[in-house]
């Protein structure tokens, strides 16, 4: 068990979290179109769909009222459709439309580079992270040992 963490890890850390809070309140602010927690929805949705309003809520981690809040604006813009379950009237299928996909393509990218370039700014390692967090997913994706 580790009883210390390295302060210039913890460091690095705390500036990663700082400017993501920094982007998304930018965001929010109207300065940029999609705020985050609409790209992380609408991505959520092009990895799965369709699927229910109460799914989506457990992916992302919120309440089924927040879901319902958060794909209001999202559909009246045309990047969602919101329809009855033709298997259980009372469930709602969520699916991303194609409008949906393209802006959540067109918002992310510009979201990506800033970030990247935030980071690289302040010093943090951000190519080493991303092959890391490549190879990790290689890793988990097939494991060493498994037949």
């Amino acid at each position: 068990m580790i009883d210390t963490v390295d302060d210039g890890l913890a460091d690095l850390l705390h500036r990663v979290v700082y400017l993501l809070g920094e982007s998304a309140r930018q965001r929010e602010a109207g300065q940029g179109g999609l705020t985050y927690g609409q790209l992380r929805l609408l991505g959520t949705l092009e990895e799965i769909q369709p699927v229910t309003q109460h799914q989506l809520a457990q992916a992302l981690s919120v309440s089924d009222p927040a879901i319902s809040r958060a794909l209001r604006p999202l559909e009246a813009a045309g990047h969602v459709e919101v329809r009855v379950d033709p298997e259980h009237a009372r469930r709602r299928l969520v699916s991303l439309t194609e409008a949906g996909g393209k802006a959540f393509h067109d918002n992310g990218k510009p979201m990506y580079d800033e970030l990247r370039t935030a980071l690289l700014d302040a010093g943090f390692p951000y190519e080493r992270y991303l092959s890391d967090t490549l190879r990790l997913a290689e890793i988990l994706e097939d494991p060493p040992g498994r037949t």
